[in-house]
């Protein structure tokens, strides 16, 4: 009895050490194990927040290569546009010379009467008038042009109005803004184009001394100064007494030429 309650009595006390040291040697691989599944929890969150950024970067990527792809479509739109305007209008001064080459064997104008101005000794006529429509189509482009600066648009107006109403007062006026605008957009040989139908087609209207002398700068800075000399002389000649003439008149004394 005594052996057994010693027996009782000393087993907890020899593996006391024994369990204190086993309990040591497993409380390390719990941590370790435990630090491993946080290490990968956390590689695994920063992958997720990785491949989420990658996949942002991407979208951005999509989204401006469709911009690049769009403003590249655009360009070359306006450039197929600018091209076919500049034929249409070399294709007009090709027919406004040959209606000049034939106008000596032709009768008068039958859409306008002629008479000589005593002033200069050029030909004027009476344009007609136009009628409310067109003059709401007029100003709609002047509005354009003016107020909201919208070129593009403005060239396109243009040349939807001189199609709609051909030879008119106001169509004179078209063409003559027309050359103002592709001025200001720097587009020179299409402005020189402009600016000489009304200058050789219409040259007694009212818009005709104007358009001489912006031919004039136009060709200076195309880089003919001669030829812009000459315009402006032409200027000073055939509408003595215009603001143009006086503008022409200050360009010559500037020493442009």
């Amino acid at each position: 009895m005594r052996h057994t309650l010693m027996a009782t009595v000393l087993l907890p006390l020899a593996l006391g050490p024994v369990g204190s040291a086993l309990a040591q040697s497993v409380s390390p691989v719990f941590q370790n194990n435990s630090s491993e599944a946080e290490r990968k929890a956390g590689n695994s969150q920063a992958n997720a927040e990785l491949f989420y950024m990658i996949q942002q970067l991407q979208g951005e990527v999509r989204r401006l290569q469709g911009e690049v792809e769009e403003q590249r479509y655009r360009i070359d739109r306006l450039s197929e546009q600018a091209r076919d305007r500049y034929i249409d209008l070399d294709q007009r001064i090709l027919k406004l010379s040959e209606r000049v080459a034939e106008a000596p064997a032709n009768a008068p104008d039958a859409a306008s009467s002629s008479a000589e101005d005593s002033g200069s000794g050029v030909k004027t006529r009476i344009y007609r008038q136009p009628s409310d429509a067109e003059r709401a189509a007029y100003q709609e482009v002047q509005t354009l042009i003016h107020q909201d600066k919208n070129y593009d648009q403005a060239i396109n107006g243009l040349y939807d109005f001189i199609d709609e109403y051909e030879e008119g007062d106001l169509t004179v006026n078209a063409y003559y803004w027309l050359g103002e605008v592709y001025l200001v957009e720097d587009q020179l040989e299409q402005a020189r184009q402009a600016f000489t139908i009304v200058a050789t087609r219409y040259e007694d209207h009212r818009k005709a001394p104007d358009a001489v002398y912006k031919l004039g700068v136009t060709l200076d800075r195309l880089g003919n100064k001669e030829q812009a000399r000459s315009r402006m002389e032409t200027v000073i000649e055939d509408y003595p007494g215009t603001s143009a003439a006086d503008l022409a008149q200050k360009y010559l004394d500037s020493g442009n030429s």
